[in-house]
């Protein structure tokens, strides 16, 4: 199936082609190159990504969990050296 480039480089998609492919009037269409072919594909709508990734684990609250066990291991980490300094402080407190 061929068709006629027109003079602003436009091109009617044949509408058993925009059938197949769900391609209504106002839709917003995707091109790119492949070799020396052109390929189109409907364009996604923003919003049919909403709730595509429902039931999935929440990057965030594993970013957040992550945050937190760094947090507790360098209090630990902290704590033992704060406590390690302390008796060093006794013990040079004791040899004068």
């Amino acid at each position: 199936m061929t068709r006629k480039v027109g003079p602003k480089g436009q091109v009617v998609i044949p509408k058993e082609m925009r059938d197949q492919l769900g391609i209504n009037p106002g839709d917003r269409v995707s091109f790119w190159c492949d070799g020396d072919s052109v390929s189109i594909r409907r364009a996604g709508d923003a919003r049919s990504l909403i709730g595509c990734l429902a039931g999935e684990p929440s990057l965030t609250d594993a970013s957040m969990a992550e945050r937190r066990f760094d947090r507790e291991l360098e209090e630990t980490r902290f704590a033992r050296h704060e406590a390690s300094l302390q008796k060093l402080g006794n013990a040079v407190l004791f040899t004068k």
